[in-house]
Formats: structure tokens, sequence, C-alpha cells
């Protein structure tokens, strides 16, 4: 790709999945330029470009962003992501997601950059009314993060029928794993994915795991979920971006298409550390759908993209390799 400016912004790179992206990025001849406000993102999750600390609703510390480092493309990941807490604090949501996407499209626009991949949510469906679910599914979230991520999924398709941004818009289901050389994992504060829930229960650094019902309408009771190795997704931005650049905007599911549940989660984890999880069964959260799982073939066959890492174990084994390295730095 002589020639072509392999510079790219990467909102919220100091966390979870952008982290794990910038790597991606960097091996495949990128330059991944980070702008995080490290209210969540971690300083040494960014070893693969430059890290800006400012917030993406600051239009100063964006328009200096782009002055210096000229991206050809952005990778959009900064955002609040608790559900729980988005239906206590809803204007904290759409505060912070809405208007951090608007200020940074409108740096995009300023600046010429005219390609952008959204790290969008499963969560802007709501509750399934098909299994798997494919892209056409209705839209109906149940919860402020989610109305706000499928506001900005509009917003997207108005800035490109305004002013011709072309977008990506990617929704992940359950991300999982953590990269497989041990260079960046899952670091949440407060942590609320199962996986590492799990594992610190196994590890007695946690409280027993709390399993949200066990009186679900499947085969042992738990709810569903399409675990998607954080790797595997990360990939797919690349691909993404590619892809846009060549047929135009597109929105893709990204998942395995396979539903694990959550005894089936504790079983894995068990059997990777060899410990027993603890964990005692509570009432259902209101909201939570029995089953979630993605039909992610367009993105196979569209962009190619098939996941290397399919398969819960090796998830698992790969985030318990992360948890015991955070563990030995303390």
């Amino acid at each position: 790709m002589r020639g072509v400016n392999k510079t790219i912004l990467v909102t919220g790179g100091a966390g979870y999945i952008g982290s794990h992206t910038c790597k991606e990025l960097q091996k495949a001849g990128y330059l991944p330029v980070t702008v995080d406000n490290l209210v969540h993102g971690h300083k040494w999750a960014v070893k693969w470009g430059p890290l800006v600390t400012a917030d993406i609703r600051d239009a100063a510390a964006l328009r200096a962003v782009f002055e210096e480092y000229r991206p050809s493309a952005v990778f959009h990941f900064a955002s609040f992501c608790y559900v729980g807490e988005s239906v206590g604090d809803p204007g904290k949501y759409y505060g912070n997601n809405i208007c951090g996407a608007l200020s940074l499209l409108d740096a995009m626009l300023e600046h010429r950059c005219r390609d952008i991949v959204f790290s969008g949510s499963c969560a802007t469906f709501g509750p399934p009314k098909t299994l798997p679910i494919p892209e056409t599914h209705p839209q109906n979230p149940v919860s402020p993060y989610g109305a706000s991520k499928l506001f900005i999924e509009h917003i997207l398709r108005d800035y490109e029928r305004a002013h011709g941004l072309r977008h990506a818009i990617l929704r992940y289901f359950n991300a999982a794993g953590a990269d497989p050389d041990g260079d960046t994992g899952e670091a949440h504060d407060p942590e609320t994915h199962l996986i590492p829930l799990a594992m610190a229960a196994a590890g007695g650094n946690g409280a027993p795991l709390m399993v949200f019902g066990d009186d679900y309408p499947t085969p042992d009771g738990t709810c569903i979920r399409d675990y998607v190795h954080v790797t595997d997704l990360a990939g797919a931005h690349i691909m993404a971006l590619e892809h846009i650049r060549d047929f135009g905007s597109r929105d893709f599911n990204l998942g395995t298409g396979r539903g694990c549940s959550v005894k089936e989660v504790i079983r894995t984890v068990e059997d990777v550390t060899g410990r027993k999880v603890p964990y005692s069964i509570g009432p259902q959260r209101p909201g939570d759908p029995s089953e979630l799982v993605a039909d992610a073939r367009r993105a196979g066959s569209e962009m190619g993209w098939t996941p290397a890492f399919p398969d819960l174990e090796t998830m698992v084994r790969h985030a318990w390799q992360w948890y015991r390295e955070l563990e030995r730095l303390g």
C-alpha cells in the first residue's frame, strides 16, 4: 500500500478491545495513535503507538491530534459500557457516548478524514425475535447503553448522507479472552464480565460468583451467550476498514455463532484452572434475554472474517494466562 497514509486514530485505545486492536494494527503495518482519557483505560496497555491523554469531547484537544498526526481513518472505541450503570444514570451515557461521537465526527470533517470503524454492540437489538441474530434483526435496545450505541449508528448514516463519511458498524457479541502472547488483556474496574469474575472466584481473589438465574428456558437453566475472542474482534476492524474503502459503508455482527451457557463457562474455567468456581444462584436480572447468539455470516462472506479462536476453552485459557500475569504484577 505504498503512498497510503497508514496512521489510524484509535479512540479508547487504552481499553480492552482497543489495545488489542492497536497491536493488530501495528502488526499490519499501521501506526495506531491512541486518544484516551484514561477513565477506564490503562497507560500500560498502550504499547504500539503514541498515547494522547484527552477526552474526545474536547474539540481543541482533538483538533491538535488531527493536525499533528493527520490520520487517514478512525477506530472509535471510546464509550462508557456498563449496562446496569446506564439504567441508573442515563445522562452520563448519553452525554459521554453520543456527544463524544459527535465531537469526533466533526473533527473528522474538519480535517477531511473520511473513514470510521465504530465499536458497536449487540445491545442495540434488545430481546431477540429470531436466533441466531442477523444484521437485519429489529433494533429495540432495553438499556440507555444500547440506546446510545443505536443512536450513534443513526448519526453515522446521517453523516454519510450529508457529508460522505464512510463507516463500518461492528456489533460485538460477548468479547472474551486475552492476547495469546500475553501483551494485553482485560482489566476492568469494576469488572462485570463473566469469565474474569469466574477466574477471580476460582483464584480466591474475588467474591463467589453470582449466577443471575437458573430458571431460563435453556438446557441447564442459565443464560446462553455468544463469546468471541478479543483478538478476532481486533482483526475484524482492520478488515472492515479495507472493506469500506473498497465497497462503501456496511454493518456486521461479530460472533462465533455458537452459544455457551453460564454453567458451561463455569465448567470450562474449572477445567482450565484446575480450581473450583464457588458460586450462588440469584434472581434473573431484568432485561436479560435467555439467549443471544450472532449470525455472523455476512462478515465471513463479505470480508472473509473467520474467528481464529472460536472455542471457549481457548478463550478461557488465554484469559487465565493474562489473569495470572496480572496477579504476578500485583
